[in-house]
């Protein structure tokens, strides 16, 4: 699953074709959100480059009702895809003992002003981000006495759920680790960096990534987050940084997350045979 901007998929994606069909999978590109596509033609769906959602909240919760209620597999599953749709999911892992950024929860709707909120936390400047959001779409860090801030502050909370969270210094000086899992093991890693002055770690925002080693606590740390997803997950990447007080989740990524396969090619194969193993468990044609 893709959308316009990618209709033949990412490059890191595309090759995975070829490894679906090494197992005798017929696979094809399919955008998510086109209407004239028969969804019960195929046996299952993978969700890869849906990298709009976000944009279309409210459309693609209704496509996954739709694909659901016509009996459609779906990977990953929908209940882990629900579950990671929303940030409130790292409410519920910080409830578990996870270390996430220091975090204010605010409601669609809500007037309080984003300077009181940032004087109560005791910041002098924090990121604000949407509860459904990706690639950094409407985050930026706000200063709490800023007049630009504020108005883009409450007219994004008229439109939906935010946070507003701690700034974590070493996004910027250590990077940001990708860790990404397959058929519910780790698979390899990657390291993340903004450009400089930035925070932001995604390449279109100009950041960079490089292939890299977790030490043994960062990969104890990802493991048990892992563990916490829902089950049935074929891939997952769990992304946070290294900081004094430890391993500090940014974002676990279920849906639709870039998995640097060209960093690992191995673990294209890897998901291809464990795709192809589930469906013959689910007994698919």
């Amino acid at each position: 699953m893709t959308y316009e901007k990618f209709p033949d998929l990412t490059d890191d994606d595309r090759p995975l074709i070829e490894d679906l069909a090494q197992e005798g999978l017929r696979a094809a590109p399919v955008l998510w959100a086109d209407k004239k596509v028969r969804w019960t033609e195929f046996d299952a769906l993978v969700i890869r480059s849906c990298w709009d959602y976000h944009l279309r909240p409210a459309e693609f919760t209704k496509w996954l009702q739709h694909i659901e209620h016509a009996g459609v597999r779906l990977w990953n599953p929908y209940v882990v895809v629900r579950w990671n749709l929303h940030k409130r999911y790292l409410r519920q892992l910080a409830a578990r003992g996870i270390s996430i950024p220091e975090t204010v929860w605010v409601n669609r709707g809500s007037h309080e002003p984003l300077a009181a909120i940032m004087q109560t936390a005791g910041w002098a400047g924090a990121i604000v981000k949407p509860a459904i959001s990706a690639s950094a779409t409407e985050t930026w860090i706000a200063n709490g006495d800023d007049p630009p801030d504020e108005k883009r502050f409450t007219e994004l909370a008229r439109q939906s759920d935010l946070l507003v969270q701690e700034i974590i210094p070493e996004v910027a000086t250590e990077g940001e680790w990708s860790l990404i899992f397959i058929d519910g093991r780790f698979s390899h890693a990657a390291l993340k960096r903004p450009k400089a002055g930035d925070f932001r770690v995604q390449g279109e925002h100009g950041g960079s990534s490089e292939p890299a080693r977790p030490s043994k606590e960062l990969f104890a740390n990802g493991t048990a987050i892992a563990a916490e997803i829902p089950p049935g997950w074929l891939y997952a990447r769990i992304d946070g940084v290294a900081t004094s007080r430890g391993f500090v989740l940014m974002e676990v990524e279920c849906i639709e997350p870039h998995l640097f396969f060209s960093f690992n090619p191995d673990s294209r194969r890897r998901l291809a045979a464990a795709l192809a193993r589930l469906l013959r468990q689910a007994g698919a044609r």
